[in-house]
């Protein structure tokens, strides 16, 4: 499937992209990753365009799904400019924020020390088609993993699942559809269902429920500033053992 990534709400007018933030150190380069250049490159160059592209708030889904769960090791799949792992650290997680920019990587650590938080959270590049972050986690989260071009998301929500530990939570947030405001633009994208997500990712039986897997709708600002809808959707599941 290919379509626009997504981390927050995007910021509704871009400013001049900034110099390389003092924190940019903190970003980590895993010897093992491999970064496809291309997909590297095209978002770079998208995070180049201004000084921030997403809203700096946390995805509503998130918050939702994840407020009464007790704090542990985190794991934030596209974090992008670091609004989900942020939110995270400010309640008590230690969180690995991973994304193939390193633009993004730079600014997120930036953000996460403005908020006081950056000793709470990991900034690790991956190009999650070519490698992935070690380790177990109480809560691995993968909210708009979507992108342009070829990518295998259905193996990678499966290695999700995989490094989830026992009793933790693997929260996966998507579109539905497209926005109201876009006529379909791209026949050939198939924007799976709740079910199908669950489906593609082959857990063993016994070993997971699945407590949320729904479609929900939610307002976005459409291009030209007026409100419009998306429908999106949500699906938790929990490692028993």
């Amino acid at each position: 499937m290919s379509a626009p990534h997504q981390h927050q709400q995007p910021q509704s007018q871009s400013q001049p992209h900034p110099h390389p933030h003092p924190h940019a150190e903190h970003v980590q380069h895993e010897q093992h990753e491999q970064v496809d250049e291309g997909g590297e490159r095209y978002w770079d160059g998208r995070y180049g365009e201004s000084d921030r592209i997403w809203s700096g708030d946390a995805n509503a889904a998130l918050v939702r799904e994840t407020s009464q769960l007790p704090p542990g090791r985190a794991l934030d799949l596209g974090c992008g400019e670091g609004g989900d792992a942020i939110w995270l650290a400010r309640r008590g997680w230690r969180v690995t924020g991973t994304d193939i920019s390193g633009v993004a990587l730079e600014r997120a650590a930036g953000h996460a020390a403005e908020a006081g938080v950056g000793d709470l959270v990991e900034w690790r590049r991956h190009d999650l088609a070519e490698s992935f972050p070690a380790g177990e986690f109480d809560l691995v989260s993968a909210c708009f993993l979507h992108t342009y071009g070829e990518f295998p998301r259905e193996r990678i929500l499966r290695t999700a699942a995989a490094a989830v530990a026992p009793g933790g939570t693997l929260l996966i947030v998507g579109h539905g559809g497209w926005a109201s405001w876009q006529e379909n633009p791209h026949p050939e994208v198939h924007f799976p269902t709740p079910g199908e997500v669950v489906e593609q990712l082959e857990l063993p039986e016994g070993d997971w429920e699945v407590p949320v897997a729904e479609e929900h709708e939610r307002i976005q600002e459409q291009p030209d500033g007026t409100p419009g809808t998306r429908t999106d959707n949500a699906v938790k599941v929990r490692r028993l053992r």
